[in-house]
């Protein structure tokens, strides 16, 4: 792959209706449990759920100005 003349895929354009199935809480406790994997510290209370849903939602979707 060429990153001269390949465009990132990321972020990707929200959705028109405001959901995504793909986007659970279940994608945010899989990227966890790969972070923990990883030496990272597991989730241990709500608002860490919440913080990486957060990180993540900024991570695929960019906002509605692009």
């Amino acid at each position: 792959m060429n990153a001269a003349t390949t465009a990132p895929a990321y972020p990707v354009a929200r959705p028109v209706n405001g959901s995504d199935a793909r986007f659970s809480v279940g994608l945010a406790l899989d990227v966890a449990a790969v972070l923990a994997r990883h030496g990272y510290p597991p989730l241990r209370e709500g608002a860490d759920l919440l913080r990486m849903q957060q990180a993540l939602f900024s991570l695929i979707y960019h906002g509605e100005d692009r």
